[in-house]
């Protein structure tokens, strides 16, 4: 590391996770002959002892004090915080995403898997685990760019509710309903989960209970189970660690996931139990998403050039951070994902897990030709989507003859 301003040890020496961080992104210091990747691992292979730092003590203390206010997450302020981060544009995304625009954990059986091969896999096994059946409807909250849904509504021939917060999300995931002429069972809407007030066979959310709240979780699985049918089943999965109840990290709170939090398993399951549901199967991925954003982050640093024309400059050392940061927290620290299965009775699927594998080999067979013609909608959606928001070109003014 090369310190390009004077000052800048101190502040980080006060604030080291946040200074640290914001240092980078303002070219206050720079590495040579290694990477910013290379610094991350050095923190996280020597976390124990960070930790234990005074100053990371004393600012850890503060953020555990204010958290309920960082995560204050109600509907005006959540609808602000997913579009800070979800509609700054979807060129950026494109660099790093599958085909798909799966903004979300893969699924590696074998770890050898492609980015692709792992979406698809995973997409596949959310399908297995809901037994979705055909003439169900099916609620996907926090539906992102709609390939889930879709997907959804190929492998069974359900109808399916899509909701976002994110209007640029909405308007692609709208337009690739369109171009697989299916919007007549699959439609997608600008919508919070606490506006819902319909019955539902399945419901499905990947990747969207990180931005509740940890004050909005118990209202949050009473809305689950409030529009669950009496033998409906629910699959959430979400961010989350092996360690007991924390805060979020000053720099992603600031800069990346305002309000966000990825929930204990014990706040969530806590906050299950008093919604009366019932926890039909929890299901704990260690290594899967430090896999997939290792694709991400490798993808991002092929295509920086672009996402630097894109953007600028601080934004791309941001998210190198960022993307850096949250692999080695999936590969090196205490984090991973959990999917709680939920239902209102005791017995909505088989009691044990046989099924999954039996399901997701039937599924797998219904597939082929499909999943890539899907993946293809993505890019195809954005692109109408970015001319549709162009601006018309300027008319000339005509002179007079």
């Amino acid at each position: 590391m090369r310190f390009t301003r004077d000052g800048v040890e101190r502040r980080i020496a006060i604030n080291p996770e946040l200074k640290a961080a914001e240092a980078y992104m303002d070219g206050d210091f720079v590495m040579e002959d290694s990477t910013i990747h290379d610094l991350m691992l050095v923190i996280f292979r020597n976390k124990s002892r960070f930790d234990k730092s005074p100053n990371q003590i004393f600012w850890q203390g503060i953020d555990r004090k204010l958290r309920r206010l960082y995560q204050n997450n109600s509907l005006s302020r959540a609808i602000g915080n997913v579009q800070s981060h979800y509609d700054i544009g979807d060129d950026i995304y494109r660099l790093f995403l599958d085909k798909d625009m799966q903004y979300s954990c893969a699924y590696f059986p074998t770890g050898n898997e492609t980015l692709e091969q792992a979406q698809t896999a995973k997409k596949r096994h959310l399908a297995a685990k809901l037994q979705l059946k055909d003439g169900q409807r099916l609620l996907d909250i926090g539906c992102g760019w709609g390939g889930l849904a879709l997907y959804m509504a190929h492998v069974a021939k359900v109808e399916v509710v899509g909701i976002t917060l994110s209007e640029h999300q909405l308007e692609v995931a709208r337009k690739r309903a369109e171009i697989l002429g299916v919007s007549d069972r699959v439609r997608f809407e600008l919508r919070d989960y606490r506006e819902i007030q319909e019955p539902f066979d399945r419901i499905v959310s990947v990747g969207m209970l990180e931005h509740v709240g940890v004050q909005y979780l118990k209202p949050y699985f009473m809305a689950v189970r409030d529009q669950l049918k009496p033998d409906g089943v629910a699959l959430i999965h979400s961010i989350s660690g092996k360690g007991p109840p924390g805060v979020t990290g000053p720099f992603l709170r600031k800069y990346i996931f305002p309000g966000g939090y990825a929930p204990s398993l014990s706040e969530a399951v806590a906050a299950v139990e008093l919604s009366g549901l019932w926890s039909l199967d929890c299901e704990i991925w260690r290594c899967h998403y430090g896999y997939t954003l290792h694709h991400w982050r490798e993808r991002f640093a092929a295509n920086r050039e672009a996402a630097s024309a894109i953007m600028d400059e601080r934004f791309c050392r941001m998210w190198e951070i960022y993307l850096s940061m949250c692999e080695c927290a999936f590969l090196e620290g205490s984090s991973n994902v959990f999917q709680l299965q939920l239902a209102r009775k005791r017995d909505a699927v088989p009691i044990t897990r046989d099924y999954i594998a039996i399901e997701e080999a039937r599924i797998e067979r219904l597939e082929a030709g499909f999943v890539d013609r899907v993946a293809d909608t993505a890019f195809a959606a954005l692109e109408a989507d970015a001319r549709d928001r162009a601006p018309a070109p300027a008319q000339r003014e005509r002179t007079p003859a």
